[in-house]
C-alpha cells in the first residue's frame, strides 16, 4: 500500500492537468491574494492536494526543494523523488520549501536574491487549514484597490516586501485552492 501511495497522485492526464495548474499558478502570482482552484493531484498526506499540483507543475530535476519538518515523511520524500525528481536540500539552498507556516520559520534561513540577480529566491508553498477568512488587506501590482486575503502572518509579509526587489514569494495553499503573494505586494492588517 505505501509504495502504490508513492506511485499514484500524480496527474491522470498530465498535458491538460499541467497546464490547468500552471495557469492556476500564474493566475494566482499575477492577482495576488485572489483564490484560484488547482487540481490533479493526491499527494501523500501532510501536502495538500494543492501544494501538489504545485509540486507536480513547477518542480523537476533542476529545482532543488526544502521540506519543513511538517512535511518531511518519507512517504512525502519518496512521492517528489517519483514524479518530480527534486533534489531535497537545505533551506538555504532551496528554490522551493513546503511546510505548514510554523515550520517554515524563520524565513530569513531562505535565499531571497541578490541585487544583480534578485530572481535567485525561494519560492515558499505554504499549506494552510483554510483560505477563506481574511487577515489581511493587499495593495500593488494586480490588485486594482485592496485585496482582502488570509495571511497566517502579517508583520513577517510586510517586512519580506520592504526588501523589495529582494525577497520570498508565496503559495498558501488549502485543499484543492491557490493563493499567492508575491514579494512585491503591500500587506496591511485587515
Amino acid at each position: 500500500m505505501f509504495e502504490a501511495e508513492v506511485l499514484s497522485g500524480g496527474f491522470s492526464n498530465p498535458a491538460h492537468e499541467s497546464a490547468r495548474a500552471f495557469r492556476a499558478c500564474l493566475e494566482a502570482m499575477a492577482r495576488p491574494g485572489r483564490i484560484q482552484p488547482i487540481t490533479g493531484a493526491t499527494p501523500p498526506a501532510p501536502v495538500s492536494p494543492a501544494a501538489g499540483a504545485i509540486l507536480l507543475t513547477l518542480v523537476d530535476a533542476t529545482t532543488p526543494i526544502f521540506l519543513a519538518e511538517s512535511h518531511d515523511t518519507e512517504a512525502v520524500r519518496k512521492w517528489i523523488a517519483f514524479h518530480c525528481s527534486a533534489p531535497v536540500v537545505a533551506a538555504g539552498e532551496a528554490d522551493f520549501a513546503i511546510g505548514t507556516w510554523d515550520a517554515l520559520q524563520p524565513l530569513s534561513q531562505f535565499a531571497i536574491g541578490t541585487a544583480d540577480y534578485p530572481d535567485r529566491s525561494a519560492t515558499l508553498i505554504i499549506d494552510c487549514e483554510d483560505l477563506s477568512e481574511p487577515t489581511a488587506l493587499l495593495s500593488g501590482p494586480g490588485i486594482e484597490t485592496k485585496q482582502p486575503a488570509y495571511l497566517p502572518a502579517i508583520d513577517a509579509f510586510g517586512a519580506n516586501h520592504a526588501q523589495f526587489p529582494l525577497g520570498v514569494d508565496c503559495y498558501f495553499t488549502s485543499g484543492g485552492q491557490v493563493s499567492a503573494l508575491p514579494r512585491s505586494t503591500k500587506v496591511e492588517a485587515l
